[in-house]
């Protein structure tokens, strides 16, 4: 037997976020260990997300999880991932396979999203690949906010993210 098939498929750890005010919606791949023993987004103390998103909002950084729910419903914002489930090696976005697509459709049903962005460029591959022929909607790129994208420090990464603004504050 390869090591391949000996990995476990695992399955999504966390629910989307969103409800029908939403009107951005930000995909991620899959949720990391850390994310997954915590059952919550981005929940590697060195992960970015939650910096840039408040931010971005113009907020105090969210610490609880009751906290960071809140900080996304308050402001519009869905958040998902684009695999439901998967093989993967650690948290490497690059040996995910195997891949269940997660239903974003259900989200689009729901709520009145403006632009749906990504998480990075492992977000894009897959839902260009498994997603986008059942939305048509496109997808805009945006660099990873993990610690392994390390050439991007949190001032650069809200140049690029801060497009998200203008989907959220009318200005």
């Amino acid at each position: 037997m390869s090591n391949e098939q000996e990995k476990e498929m695992l399955t999504h750890t966390c629910y989307p976020i969103y409800d029908k005010n939403s009107k951005v919606l930000i995909l991620g791949t899959f949720p990391s260990v850390k994310s997954r023993e915590m059952k919550f987004f981005y929940s590697h103390p060195q992960n970015r997300f939650w910096k840039l998103l408040a931010r971005i909002t113009h907020t105090e950084n969210p610490t609880s999880v009751e906290e960071k729910k809140a900080l996304l419903l308050e402001h519009h914002i869905a958040l998902w991932d684009v695999v439901s489930s998967c093989t993967v090696t650690g948290s490497s976005d690059s040996s995910i396979k195997n891949v269940v697509p997660a239903d974003i459709k259900s989200i689009l049903d729901v709520a009145n999203i403006k632009n749906i962005y990504a998480n990075g460029n492992k977000t894009v591959e897959l839902y260009n690949k498994l997603i986008l022929p059942n939305t048509k909607r496109e997808i805009i790129k945006l660099p990873s906010t993990s610690p392994a994208n390390a050439r991007f420090t949190l001032d650069l990464l809200y140049e690029e993210w801060k497009v998200i603004e203008a989907d959220l504050f009318q200005y």
